[in-house]
């Protein structure tokens, strides 16, 4: 087994794209299911993987591995949860299985907080300082998010615009979205909102942007994400397998935007004071 200076699944990302087919494959299913496949057999790896054993060793080999009980015991140690003081408060406890009035509801909000317990951990701590930084450091922000996830990055667009005025939407005109790209300035940032399905139109936007030399901050659910070796900040929040939902994702743009609004306070505290009173004025909003 080879020295590693950095994490397994590091050196998994690195390495995938250089692979054969077959095991860059494996590597999809290894980044998506590291956490539970720690105890498992070599022919169970290449069974779920849908590939074959030698397709596994192959694979292993590249990554520095002369067997592949090393390499489990690697990946399984990797996949123990860090040590994290933030975490978030169970706001469920007891919920009625038999005779609810709302069973869905009830179901859909425990899986909401499960995805958000979840999806708070350290690396998303650490990663969403490096996301404010960049942001704060930029002279625009354009924004993307395609099929489901352009909700998303509508939203963020909307909460962010109201006292931040540097932010560009391409979510709208995706068929110039490469004009658009080549007229980013260097110190322009691209917010990418890519989950599963990806979708051709977003990875190969991400790969002009990062050709040019524009930062990238990914907001994703797999770190198998096709285009997670150009991004600059990863923030990786977790997606149900039971159910749709957006709710970690709103939790990020909502700490994203109030992060950025306690960066730039006085200058964001007036654009919102003055905003609130022409809406009033134009009885925009209702006032008593």
């Amino acid at each position: 087994m080879s020295s590693h200076n950095q994490s397994l699944i590091t050196e998994i990302i690195n390495i995938k794209d250089s692979l054969p087919k077959k095991q860059r494959q494996l590597c999809d299913y290894i980044l998506k299911n590291y956490q539970s496949i720690g105890m498992i057999t070599v022919k169970g790896l290449a069974d779920n993987a849908k590939v074959g054993v030698s397709t596994v060793m192959r694979a292993i080999n590249a990554l520095g591995y002369d067997n592949f009980n090393d390499f489990r015991k690697d990946i399984f140690n990797e996949s123990l949860p860090a040590d994290s003081k933030w975490t978030l408060k169970e706001s469920l406890t007891e919920v009625q299985k038999e005779g609810s009035e709302a069973p869905t509801l009830v179901k859909v909000w425990e899986e909401s907080v499960n995805l958000l317990n979840k999806s708070l951990d350290s690396n998303l701590m650490e990663n969403f300082r490096h996301a404010i930084d960049f942001i704060v450091k930029s002279s625009y922000i354009n924004v993307l998010g395609t099929r489901p996830y352009k909700a998303t990055a509508l939203y963020f667009d909307q909460l962010l615009g109201e006292f931040y005025s540097n932010i560009k939407q391409l979510s709208h005109d995706t068929e110039v979205i490469y004009d658009k790209i080549l007229q980013f300035k260097k110190d322009e940032i691209l917010v990418v909102f890519a989950f599963e399905p990806y979708t051709n139109l977003v990875i190969e936007a991400v790969k002009l942007a990062y050709e040019q030399g524009n930062s990238i901050i990914l907001i994703t659910d797999y770190i198998s994400c096709p285009i997670i070796s150009y991004a600059s900040v990863i923030l990786k929040v977790e997606v149900s397998e039971v159910q749709f939902s957006v709710i970690p994702t709103m939790a990020l743009i909502d700490a994203l935007v109030i992060e950025i609004g306690k960066r730039s306070s006085e200058e964001s505290i007036k654009k919102l004071n003055k905003l609130e009173k022409t809406l009033t004025e134009k009885n925009v909003t209702f006032s008593y």
